[in-house]
């Protein structure tokens, strides 16, 4: 009894103490928000979004970061495979999955011979977008926004088109992945594929 009596006495000193300081940080932000929305007043500026639906929309393409620099708008399963070492945990690839890359045995899901694997848009993203949907133009889904490219970290602050990806998983590999590697094709067949 004596103890939670003064863990709770400790707990209304600290939560005191941070309820003024979170009072003035609020003031403080108040005024310094004002500050940056009066510079460059003509810019339009990013609303909050915090706890809302976000929705974004872009096209699938190439990136240019600089001169004489250019990066295809999609990678497959060659990039695994040239990737893969079992040295450093990031690139250490599953011996089965080397195995259906070096077999080709990309059963429905590869396109000219080829397992697409990722893709990047223009599509304006941030922190906290990883598993977001990415729907064509009818609707379907194409892939998971998963990553931002480095070049375009600044888009927070200002979304630069030329330099702002978003990497996603093509739907396609997802789908292989659970089918051909993870064994679990029976959960396709609660989906309606369009193939």
């Amino acid at each position: 009894y004596v103890t939670s009596l003064t863990i709770f006495d400790k707990y209304k000193e600290l939560y005191d103490s941070y309820s003024s300081a979170s009072e003035n940080y609020l003031k403080a932000r108040k005024i310094y928000t004002k500050y940056l929305m009066s510079i460059n007043a003509d810019v339009p500026k990013y609303p909050d979004a915090n706890f809302t639906l976000r929705l974004t929309f872009g096209s699938v393409g190439g990136f240019s970061p600089k001169d004489a620099v250019e990066y295809d708008f999609f990678t497959t399963h060659r990039g695994i495979t040239e990737k893969a070492d079992p040295s450093n945990p990031d690139f250490n690839v599953p011996s089965k999955l080397l195995n259906l890359c070096d077999q080709k045995d990309f059963g429905v899901y590869a396109k000219n011979n080829e397992l697409p694997v990722c893709f990047i848009t223009n599509n304006d993203i941030t922190g906290g977008n990883s598993g977001s949907p990415v729907l064509n133009g009818k609707g379907e889904l194409i892939g998971i926004a998963f990553d931002g490219n480095w070049e375009g970290l600044n888009s927070d602050i200002k979304y630069e088109e030329p330099y702002q990806k978003c990497i996603a998983v093509d739907i396609r590999y997802a789908l292989f992945i659970l089918d051909k590697y993870a064994g679990a094709g029976y959960l396709l067949n609660e989906m309606k594929l369009i193939r």
